[in-house]
């Protein structure tokens, strides 16, 4: 994401023909946030539920932690520290992401995304928990190691899709206005969607599919062309993976992500030309489904979900995403773009739970849960 404190704005404005259809926009005037945890988090960065039918949430804090959430309650023990591992300073380095195997209930596997120390690399690491549900083991087994050459654009989520496999967000590697073109090099990592079959291979297969299999690019790649595309999710009905890519100065995008795509940066920022500023096409790239400028006090795009919950069906299908600075939550549907609420938080991260409901991550310290203005929070 850009800069944590930097105060820049955006207005909100849909140009892509990507989203088809003309339904009125979502209803927003029943949305409000339930608090969950309103202190003794420092600095979460993503908050998910595992796969296990126990009813928590985890919630990383950016410095190496993962702690558990047992109803309103913040459990004092971490489930995982590894504060020792990881490099946080600066604003866009620490622990970033979590993701547990889709047979965590059987299996106790889990992976996570951090910056090493002391060099800032990103490491994708697994561990499993142990007999006690609260806590993992520490014993932790490298995954993939990706050298970063700046200290932002780190991308940071990690997520199983709906084919078993395991898909990473990468950034660009930092600087302004990617330097070094990594994001269309497809012998760079940085810059890419990244899909890696953990369940084969030592420490990981290549699936068949990934489009540079067979050569003529990294083999892991899925998609490229990004910036940082800080978070990330698959759609649980239909699998369609939604991403939030955080721009440069001008504009901010959401991009569906297909196998093989090639989204643009650094060419092109939204679908607007980039580099080289004269000249430039869109032939062969896929634009986002929306775009918004970036104009103070909103600065840089949160990728959220597509709300599948059942506790306010006016939402269903739409696909939810925020703000950092602003602190505003929107909705996306069906060609729409609606401002759904002023959150005054500075939102890092949203996940979602067991059930498809929604939360919200504050910078400040708290996590909230998406719910009908008339409802509490039970």
């Amino acid at each position: 994401m850009r800069v944590l404190l930097q105060l820049v704005f955006y207005s909100v404005l849909l140009v892509s023909t990507h989203v088809h259809g003309a339904a009125p926009s979502v209803a927003t005037s029943f949305i409000a946030l339930g608090t969950v945890v309103e202190e003794g988090l420092f600095h979460p960065t993503y908050v998910v539920a595992p796969p296990d039918g126990n009813q928590r949430l985890f919630v990383l804090e950016q410095p190496g932690r993962i702690r558990v959430v047992q109803g309103k309650t913040l459990v004092a023990q971490p489930f995982l520290d590894i504060t020792a591992k990881v490099l946080s300073t600066g604003t866009e380095q620490g622990l970033l992401g979590l993701a547990f195997h889709p047979d965590y209930r059987r299996n106790g596997r889990f992976f996570v995304n951090y910056n090493r120390l002391p060099d800032g690399a990103t490491v994708i690491a697994e561990y499993h928990t142990s007999p006690d549900p609260n806590r993992s083991s520490d014993t932790e087994k490298i995954i993939l190691t990706i050298p970063q050459p700046y200290r932002n654009h780190k991308g940071g989520m990690i997520e199983f899709g709906p084919d078993g496999l395991l898909y990473i967000g990468m950034g660009d590697g930092g600087s302004g206005g990617d330097p070094q073109n990594r994001a269309q090099n497809l012998y760079d990592l940085l810059g890419k969607m990244l899909r890696i079959d953990v369940d084969r291979g030592n420490p990981y297969a290549i699936p068949d599919t990934n489009p540079f299999a067979k050569g003529n690019g990294h083999p892991e790649i899925y998609a490229y062309g990004f910036r940082n595309p800080w978070r990330f999710s698959f759609d649980r009905d239909t699998g369609d993976l939604w991403a939030g890519d955080v721009g440069q100065n001008d504009w901010e995008e959401i991009d569906v992500v297909r196998l093989g795509g090639n989204y643009g940066w650094r060419i092109m920022e939204g679908t607007h030309c980039f580099s080289p500023k004269v000249g430039c096409h869109s032939d062969g790239l896929i634009l986002p489904i929306a775009e918004y400028p970036t104009r103070s006090p909103r600065c840089s795009i949160i990728g959220g979900y597509v709300y599948r919950g059942d506790r306010m069906p006016s939402m269903k299908g739409t696909y939810v995403y925020g703000d950092f600075c602003s602190g505003e939550i929107f909705g996306l549907k069906d060609g729409h773009v609606s401002d759904l609420l002023a959150s005054g938080l500075r939102i890092t991260s949203f996940g979602q739970d067991e059930s498809g409901e929604l939360y919200i991550a504050g910078h400040g310290g708290t996590i909230h849960r998406l719910i009908p203005r008339d409802k509490t929070l039970p």
